[in-house]
Parts: C-alpha cells; sequence; structure tokens
C-alpha cells in the first residue's frame, strides 16, 4: 500500500473522529502528517480550508439536531475572528511552534479521557467580558498555530459550566469555521493542491461528512474517543520530544 493511500485513510478517520464531537480536525491532520514527516509547508493552507469544509458541515448538522445556540458562540466570535486573522500573520515555526502545537493537543487528550466532565447538569449565564477575552486569546492562538481553535473552545464552556456536550460541539464548529476563515484571509503562504494534497482533501472530507452526521444523532462510542485519545497522544509525544 503506497503511503499516499496510507496517509489518505488516516486523515478520513481523522475527519471522521474529530467531525463526530464537533471539530473540524486540524489539530488532528497536522498530527497525522507529522507522524508521517510531511513538511508543514506543502499543508498548512489546505488545513484551514479541510477546518472550513467539515466543521462548516458539522455545524449544519448539529444545529440541524437543535444543538446550536447563538447566545453561546456570539460573544467568542466578536474578539476570535480579528485575533485569528492578526495571529495567522504572525505564524509560529520550528521547534516553537512543533512544541506548542504538541502541548495544544494535550487538550482534547485530557478532554477524550473523561478528565473534563462531559456534561454539566447546571448550566450558568455566560457573562459579558470573559468570553470576549477568552475568544481573544483562542483566537489569537488559533491564528498562530493554524487551527480553527475548537479543541480549546469546548473545554471551556464545559469546565465553566455555559454550556453541555452537545452544545458545545455546535458552538465549537461554527467557531472553527470562521476563525479558520479568518486566519486564512490573514495568512501569507501560498494556496497549491498538489494531487496527493487532493487525495488528502477528499479524503478527510469525506470522513467529515459521514462523522457529523452520525456524531449529530449519537454520544461518541467509547472506542473511538480512545482511538482519537491514542493517535493524538502518539502525535504530542513526537511533536514535543522528537521533532
Amino acid at each position: 500500500m503506497s503511503l499516499d493511500i496510507v496517509i489518505a485513510l488516516s486523515l478520513l478517520l481523522i475527519g471522521f473522529l474529530y467531525s463526530s464531537v464537533g471539530h473540524g480536525g486540524a489539530s488532528g491532520y497536522i498530527a497525522v502528517l507529522s507522524l508521517f514527516a510531511v513538511p508543514v509547508d506543502t499543508y498548512k493552507p489546505m488545513i484551514l480550508i479541510l477546518n472550513i469544509v467539515v466543521a462548516g458541515v458539522a455545524f449544519y448538522q448539529f444545529r440541524k439536531a437543535g444543538f446550536f445556540k447563538w447566545e453561546i458562540c456570539r460573544p467568542f466570535l466578536f474578539t476570535s475572528v480579528p485575533a485569528a486573522f492578526i495571529g495567522s500573520r504572525f505564524p509560529l515555526q520550528g521547534e516553537l511552534y512543533n512544541l506548542l502545537l504538541g502541548l495544544a493537543l494535550v487538550v482534547p487528550i485530557i478532554k477524550l479521557l473523561g478528565v473534563i466532565p462531559s456534561d454539566s447538569e447546571h448550566k450558568r449565564v455566560i457573562p459579558v467580558v470573559a468570553p470576549l477575552i477568552w475568544g481573544a486569546v483562542l483566537g489569537l492562538l488559533s491564528g498562530m498555530l493554524n487551527i480553527g481553535g475548537g479543541i480549546f473552545l469546548s473545554p471551556v464552556l464545559i469546565l465553566l459550566s455555559w454550556a453541555n456536550a452537545k452544545e458545545a460541539a455546535a458552538a465549537s464548529a461554527l467557531f472553527i469555521v470562521l476563525n479558520s476563515l479568518g486566519g486564512l484571509l490573514g495568512s501569507s503562504d501560498p494556496i497549491s493542491i498538489s494531487p496527493s494534497a487532493a487525495v488528502w482533501f477528499s479524503s478527510a472530507a469525506a470522513g467529515g461528512f459521514l462523522g457529523s452526521y452520525i456524531g449529530s444523532q449519537r454520544l461518541p462510542q467509547v472506542t473511538i474517543r480512545y482511538l482519537l485519545t491514542a493517535v493524538l497522544a502518539i502525535a504530542s509525544c513526537k511533536l514535543i520530544f522528537f521533532m
């Protein structure tokens, strides 16, 4: 089996897993490509485009299922989108990029392992100022790391009891779409799709379509959660210790 096919199947799986919980999958795609030593410059713009497509479909599915609450997402978007645009103008590179992205992958690992509660019995009213600050910080970090930021937003919403798991997934999907668009517009990297990248893109998008449909209708399977956790843990260790 050729390397391109192995990468394509891996990206299809990541797209499925991430979209099933409302995420675009940028950190997962980067994790897979880093495992196969694919140069960052060859896929950075493609990652954001994939984010927009996959998270956009996830948003549609979760909104259709009735889980999207505009009042949850809106205050974060006011500051996150312009911050993502600004952050993309100052992309992190080299060892610092690998270190911070590797540490960023720890967030979804912790979430998937269940350390962060999956739901909240008593939701609290979202304040005015705090989401604006969170949005600016997460948007800036997203732009600098070339991701959508959903892996950061959903744990924040759940930990602070501002949303339950399904509502957080729906809000994160829109958050990812708009932050990725802001990051893409602010990025100076040229967009070029090689034949291999086109296959990767199609595979991840196909996984995203299927995963978002299943994730919006059913609870994620425990097996899927732990498989995704294992992939991210390996990639995180590789980025932090071996890059």
